[in-house]
């Protein structure tokens, strides 16, 4: 897996009262969670870059308060049809 650094001032550990791989864990726990939410990736695939299982992924986007289910207008009108 490659590595994304991040600068931030010291005193931002300290106001979120995390230490600095906490805060990293987090971060990229946020960024998945809105690549999924915005469809840019899969439920799968977002489990997988977080090492979660997808069970466990469903459960973090229960805390974020995001849906598993993200469909457009038309796609749920499509599924729900039944012609």
């Amino acid at each position: 897996m490659n590595t994304v650094s991040i600068d931030l001032p010291e005193t931002v550990f300290a106001a979120l009262g995390k230490t600095p791989k906490d805060l990293g864990r987090e971060i990229l726990i946020a960024a998945v969670v809105k690549w999924f939410e915005l469809g840019k990736i899969s439920q799968g695939k977002a489990a997988e870059i977080l090492e979660l299982s997808r069970a466990e992924f469903l459960e973090v986007l229960s805390l974020y308060r995001v849906s598993a289910w993200q469909y457009t207008k038309e796609e749920l009108d499509e599924e729900l049809s039944f012609e």
